[in-house]
């Protein structure tokens, strides 16, 4: 197996190192629930702004388009100007769009603001995954990304019970955004006083790759327009930015080699992809990504139109997968460290048990809400011992130096993921439904096309078998 190599320092071990992960994981769970927290609120959006339906995708999808674009940037960034400077800087930034968000008076000035929203959310989450690699070590640096996982797992999950609650409780979609603010605030004060301010890890000479962040931003836009919007631009003429898309990716592999091999700060190393665990794991998360969330976007959908549950109650249907997510990726974080890949296996084959569990619950039992809460919660299980291992898994053998750009290529890949899934799936459910197909036939199609994504997930898994749990 090929390895990057890097000999670097021993940190000394800063006594308030945990306290600094409860910042970045309350700044992540804030920019997180962001991505679903909207998605209930958008009926409320539509009748009190009278927003087009144009504006009201570029609400849910401009957020997740924006914050993916920014990931890797951010995180060399961070790497080489220091990330508790970036992370402030996208704390302070994501607070004031908040705001602005909330006093939006028209439809086209809240996708405005949501973009940039979007912008500062990914400043803030590769500093987080870099932020661990620097103040942890071994076996509590599996437990800090164990944290870390189950933040990126239950926030998703628990965005459109947080929704409907702020909704049902103030009487406006504006307090979905409001929310954030005592939590920015608090957020950055706390930063100030926790966050290490140590000096940036980046060599010498070494400088920003304007040309590397031109191609992927480009090559990563033209790849995920055509999924975002996949309802909202009806033809197949969308589909002609995925070769582009390609085109601009080769080159920006290109250049990211060159820049390498000229001994230049390149934006992304590509010798990261030549640790397995680095490569395997990322395109897992991409597919699991794909069909988690995918899940919550058609489930949601299905019981509000179709079973006529409130904003809540859908929210409430989600929570057995959130509960049982954030209790087994807390677990998995102390058993990758003996169980290593094994670990993330069986997590994979719960969700695929519990999906197949609610597809039989869709199917058989009338309301399908209560029958779908014990298949849920398996399922929610397995996620968290997928979600927070295999992050554990992917990022242990990353050089500290790279830590930010290896944590904005991870959750770059799932940001697409989620996108390339919830429009994969959406396109099933939306097409049987357009042939005058049952709501729960239309229902059951797409949770077995998000078991697809799963089961890709898992073969990768299985693949990946090789690799030994990280040690101290």
């Amino acid at each position: 197996m090929t390895t990057v190599q890097a000999r670097e320092t021993e940190p000394v071990a800063d006594e308030r190192r945990w306290k600094a992960l409860a910042v970045c994981l309350t700044a992540g769970f804030m920019t997180l629930l962001d991505t679903s927290i909207v998605n209930v609120a958008l009926p409320s959006m539509e009748r009190g702004l009278r927003a087009a339906q144009a504006d009201l995708s570029w609400v849910a999808s401009g957020y997740a388009l924006t914050y993916g674009l920014f990931l890797v940037p951010a995180g060399r960034l961070g790497d080489l100007r220091g990330r508790r400077q970036v992370f402030l800087t996208g704390v302070g930034l994501f607070t004031l769009a908040s705001a602005a968000c909330g006093l939006a008076p028209t439809g086209t000035w809240l996708v405005v603001f949501r973009l940039l929203q979007g912008m500062a959310g990914g400043l803030i989450a590769p500093q987080t995954s870099g932020l661990i690699q620097q103040l942890f070590q071994g076996s509590e640096r599996a437990r800090a990304f164990a944290a870390f996982g189950s933040v990126v797992a239950v926030s998703t999950a628990v965005g459109p019970l947080a929704g409907g609650l702020l909704i049902e409780l103030s009487g406006s979609w504006r307090w979905v955004f409001y929310v954030n603010l005592p939590i920015g605030v608090a957020v950055f004060a706390a930063a100030l006083r926790l966050l290490p301010n140590t000096a940036p890890r980046g060599n010498a000479g070494e400088g920003f790759d304007v040309p590397g962040v031109l191609l992927l931003g480009f090559g990563a836009l033209a790849l995920m327009l055509p999924l975002v919007q996949e309802q909202a631009w009806p033809g197949r003429g969308k589909w002609a930015l995925v070769p582009v898309a390609v085109l601009l990716l080769v080159l920006f592999c290109a250049w990211e080699r060159r820049q390498g091999g000229l001994g230049r700060g390149p934006l992304v190393d590509l010798r990261l992809f030549a640790l397995r665990s680095f490569s395997l794991g990322a395109l897992l998360s991409l597919m699991y990504f794909a069909g988690f969330t995918s899940v919550f976007f058609v489930y949601t959908l299905f019981l509000q139109n179709s079973l006529g549950y409130s904003a809540l109650a859908a929210g409430m249907a989600a929570m057995p997968f959130a509960v049982g997510s954030a209790v087994a990726a807390l677990a998995g974080g102390r058993l990758v460290v003996r169980h290593g890949r094994r670990l993330v296996v069986l997590g994979l084959a719960g969700v695929a048990l519990g999906l197949v569990g609610t597809m039989v619950a869709v199917q058989r039992v009338p309301g399908v809400g209560w029958a779908a809460a014990l298949p849920l919660l398996v399922a929610g299980v397995g996620s968290g011992l997928t979600v927070s291992p295999n992050t554990t898994l992917t990022l242990a053998r990353v050089p500290v130096r790279r830590a930010g750009a290896a944590g904005g290529v991870l959750q770059t890949g799932q940001r697409i993921g989620s996108a390339a899934g919830i429009a994969a799936v959406g396109a099933v459910y939306f097409a049987h439904l357009a042939n005058h197909g049952r709501a729960v036939d239309a229902l059951r199609l797409s949770l077995a096309a998000s078991l697809v994504f799963v089961l890709a997930g898992l073969t990768l898994a299985l693949a990946d078998l090789r690799d030994p749990a990280p040690h101290d």
